[in-house]
């Protein structure tokens, strides 16, 4: 399992999740370049290690384990994946 960042980060990109991510899996960095070009942030599910970190200070409450994704945001499962898959 891992955790995925949801619609409610969209255009909000709060950043707090990056800052107290352990293992630094949550991008684009608020000081990437790639962050002014993405409307969200993503979690790579390799290397989430399903902390509760991130989900715990999302102020739009927009990170959820993939199995606890609610059914009207399922597609942001694999639009995290895909965020982390070689183009």
């Amino acid at each position: 399992m891992a955790y995925v960042i949801t619609q409610p980060c969209i255009g909000v990109k709060d950043g707090a999740c990056v800052e107290v991510c352990p293992v630094d899996c949550i991008h684009p960095h608020p000081d990437s370049p790639d962050f002014g070009r993405s409307d969200q942030l993503f979690i790579d599910p390799v290397q989430c290690i399903d902390c509760n970190a991130c989900a715990a200070v999302c102020p739009v409450n927009a990170i959820f384990l993939d199995a606890d994704v609610p059914a009207e945001w399922t597609a942001y499962i694999a639009k995290n994946a895909a965020h982390f898959t070689p183009k």
